[in-house]
Formats: C-alpha cells, structure tokens, sequence
C-alpha cells in the first residue's frame, strides 16, 4: 500500500473517530471528548501504517479496534476514581435506592447518611461523583480490545503523521475548518451548523467535503514517497488557493515541516 493510499484511508475514516469519542464521552463524561479524540485520531494514523490489506480485513472494522484501544489506554491514564472512591459510591447509591423503595420517595442527603452511619458532607460527595456518570475500568467497552502501541523506532515517525494532520486542519480557511471540526471531532450536526452559520445545508456539506480534500492532498504532498511523485490533487480550490494552503502549513508547522512541502512542489 502506497503513502498516498494510507493517507486516504486516513482522512477517509476520521468521521470514525469522532463517532467513537462522542460516543464513548457520553458515558464517560471525566474525559474531555477532544482529548479522546486525539488519542483516536493517533490511532487512527497507526493503523494505517500498520493495515495489511491482504488479510482480507475492511480497514474500518481494523481501524475502530485500534481506536477503542486506544480509548482504554487514555482511560486509564486519566481514571480519576480510586477502587474506594468506587466502593463509597457503589454503597451510597445502593442505600439510596433501598430507602426510595421503602418511603416511596428519593430520601434525603440527611436520611442516607443517618442509615449508612456517616457524615452528610461524605454522602453528598458520593452523590456528586456519581453524577460525573463514571465509566469504571471493569466496563465491557473498555476491554473490547487492547491497543497496539508503537514500538520507540515507530513513534518519531507518528507523532510527525499527527503533528501534519493537525497542522493541515489548523490551516484551514476559517469557515472551513469549523465545519470540519464541529463535524468530525464535536459530532454535530450538518443541519445545526447550517443554521448557526446561516448558510443551506449543502454549502455546508461542500465545505465539508472540500475541507477534507484539502487535508488529503496535504497528506500526499508532505508524504510523498520521492518528489515529483505527489498524486494528482482532489481539492477543488483553484492551484493558487492549494498552494496558498500549502503555505499556512508551512508557517505554522517549523522548518522541516515548510522544507518538506517546499521540497516537494518544487519538484512538481
């Protein structure tokens, strides 16, 4: 599999990531969705490199199993709930649904303490962080699958594929890169940012779908196996508004990242 094609694959599957983050940060609402949604976008970068198409398996099956793992990992190194943090609140719910079934009614923080023997500042504590909808460890979504994480050779060469991607949306012209964040990576929808922009909703998926051209053909060109060998663009935008792009991505990426785009159109 070429460059050019992984870099399709990934731009391709990144409505996958945000699916998949807003989805599990519905549930998990201690883990702020963009910083699921980095980790997924990472992982997303991994498994292309990683995808065999000869296996015979569609890369979007492949590329959620990394994604999820990659969710459990980050859940892991952010869980903010101690095993007895878990224990109190576990304890505190259930007395609380005991004594509503028996008074017919939600018991007071007054009530729930008197029957658990304990201070009412410790139950209402328990009653706050269980309404932070914890999504425990033991969870079955978290262990759907563990991630693969990239060996240390691999790991300079990733973080580059993300620091690009993330340069190539920042560049974006502005109406442009909020429809595609606000799609992709904030889950909303088409319909909702129309009206917020007030524009119809077929400019909107337009912007959409040229946004995500122009990051495909970013990928290509900084990709590029050999210069001169960049694939032919799929934005729609005018040569001098592509490279106008290519040029925000450059000055806001460091010079190895203006000299490898540099490169590479100059031997176009």
């Amino acid at each position: 599999m070429t460059r050019a094609e992984r870099n399709r694959l990934i731009v391709e599957n990144l409505p996958l990531v945000g699916f998949l983050a807003a989805e599990l940060s519905a549930r998990a609402t201690h883990i702020p969705r963009e910083e699921l949604a980095a980790a997924g976008a990472l992982a997303l970068v991994t498994a292309a490199d990683a995808f065999d198409p000869e296996l015979g398996v569609p890369f979007g099956a492949y590329a959620r199993r990394r994604i999820l793992g990659a969710f459990a990992d980050e859940m892991r190194a952010m869980d903010w709930a101690s095993r007895g943090i878990r224990r109190r609140i576990k304890e505190t719910l259930a007395v609380r649904d005991t004594l509503a079934a028996g008074l017919g009614r939600t018991p007071t923080v007054g009530e729930i303490a008197a029957t658990m023997g304990v201070d009412a500042a410790s139950v209402a504590e328990s009653l706050a962080d269980a309404d932070r909808t914890v999504l425990t460890l033991e969870d079955p979504a978290v262990h759907l699958v563990s991630s693969d994480l990239p060996l240390p050779d691999e790991a300079a060469t990733l973080t580059e594929r993300r620091e690009v991607l993330h340069r190539a949306l920042e560049a974006l012209p502005d109406r442009m890169r909020l429809i595609v964040t606000a799609v992709y990576f904030e889950d909303r929808a088409v319909k909702d940012i129309a009206e917020e922009l007030g524009v119809s909703h077929s400019a909107v998926s337009q912007q959409r779908a040229e946004g995500l051209r122009l990051l495909r053909d970013a990928l290509d060109r900084y990709f590029a196996e050999e210069p001169g060998q960049t694939p032919a663009p799929t934005s729609r935008v005018s040569e001098s508004a592509r490279e106008a792009y290519f040029t925000r991505i450059a000055a806001g990426g460091g010079r190895r990242l203006a000299n490898a785009l540099l490169k590479n159109a100059a031997a176009l």
